[in-house]
């Protein structure tokens, strides 16, 4: 809410960014509470949106208080009509548009509205609101509010089955996206078996029988819709042979399970992407915490890596994400903190104490990733 208020105080659009059903439409609604004035058009209503197909230089331009236009990607068109708008000395609204995907939305900012826009990400729940007695919940169901509140682990299974046949059978087509649903779904259930490793066209490709060119559009259109995240790599001229290729997550750990067919924390704990499923949820609660911007991965063809590398104010701060009970010290640290010249290291695990590992590095249970400080 900050950042919202924050931002349309300093720019004349706000641009809430978020995957479907994370709870952007409740934070545009708490922030119109508070508004003394406000129109909504939500662009998912086929009436609302015929109307500011009609007229919608007239009825933005003559629009007082806060503008809340939802799903704005279904209407890229309207960020030509608002460039201007935004420019009108007479000007009398601001705009707070919410996008469920990226690919259009980015593309048409980028060209019509750079310097009018703030930029507002919006996640799922995250550690600090679940509470850290819920970890595990929040681990096992994902950051969807509707998925996280399930009554039951059948209701939430239900939930996630039902959302991932929407995003597939109809948000991806209103898009404009010609891509097959059925195709995309199975590339989909397959990347989770890839979930948090180096990616890789051609051996997805093969696996489908699909073209590299085909598996780079699947894969660009999941990240775009804010389903996967793509983690890209540090590299330097440190004289060393490095992995150059992104990593890629299934972004909410609710999605990932229901596609790995996984419904209960006892099946997680046994089951091969134990360990790469707690990586990607350490992974995104780091980035809730701390902020997306500088945001990398480390390898080196000789296996030294580092899960995640965070730039802050020109100093390194480097995470691994270890689901055991008693972090250790490794080989890999240590190259890693010569190799980055890190300011510190922390091991981030499940567990409830903090305590030092080295003097460099520390192993920090992921309930306290929010008190740390990167300054």
């Amino acid at each position: 809410m900050g950042a919202i208020r924050r931002g349309l105080s300093e720019a004349p659009v706000v641009a809430l960014l978020g995957a479907r059903q994370v709870g952007k439409t409740t934070l545009a609604e708490q922030v119109v509470s508070a508004t003394e004035s406000a129109i909504i058009f939500d662009l998912e209503k086929r009436g609302e949106r015929a109307a500011l197909s009609a007229t919608p230089e007239m009825l933005l331009r003559n629009a007082e208080g806060l503008v809340v236009i939802d799903e704005i990607q279904r209407m890229p068109e309207l960020f030509e009509v608002l460039r201007p708008i935004c420019d009108a000395r007479d000007r009398k609204a601001v705009f707070l548009v919410l996008g469920s995907a990226s690919l259009d939305l980015i593309e048409g900012v980028s060209e019509t509205l750079a310097g009018r826009v703030q930029f507002v990400d919006v996640g799922g729940f995250s550690l600090a609101e679940a509470g850290p007695e819920h970890q595990d919940r929040l681990w096992m169901r994902g950051g969807f509010p509707r998925a996280y509140l399930a009554p039951s682990s059948g209701a939430w299974s239900r939930w996630m089955e039902s959302f991932t046949r929407t995003f597939l059978e109809q948000d991806i087509p209103g898009l404009g996206s010609r891509v097959s649903s059925a195709a995309l779904g199975r590339f989909w259930r397959m990347l989770a078996h890839y979930h948090g490793q180096t990616w890789n066209a051609a051996e997805l490709g093969r696996s489908m029988d699909a073209s590299v060119t085909a598996v780079r559009n699947y894969r660009d259109l999941l990240s775009g819709s804010f389903m996967i995240r793509q983690l890209p790599p540090w590299f330097e001229n440190l004289g060393k042979r490095l992995v150059k290729s992104p990593k890629v997550f299934i972004r909410d750990t609710g999605v990932l399970h229901s596609l790995l067919g996984i419904r209960e924390m006892t099946e997680l704990a046994v089951n091969p992407r134990y360990g790469a499923s707690w990586e990607g949820f350490a992974l995104e609660q780091t980035l809730l915490e701390h902020g997306e911007r500088e945001a990398y991965f480390y390898g080196t063809q000789r296996g030294a890596e580092l899960d995640l590398l965070l730039l802050r104010r020109g100093r390194r701060w480097g995470f691994e994400f270890k689901c055991t009970e008693a972090p250790r010290t490794t080989k890999s640290m240590h190259v890693v903190i010569r190799d980055l010249n890190l300011e510190r290291l922390w091991v981030v695990y499940p567990g409830d104490v903090e305590y030092p590992l080295t003097d460099t590095i520390t192993a920090l249970p992921l309930k306290r990733i929010g008190d740390i400080s990167l300054s």
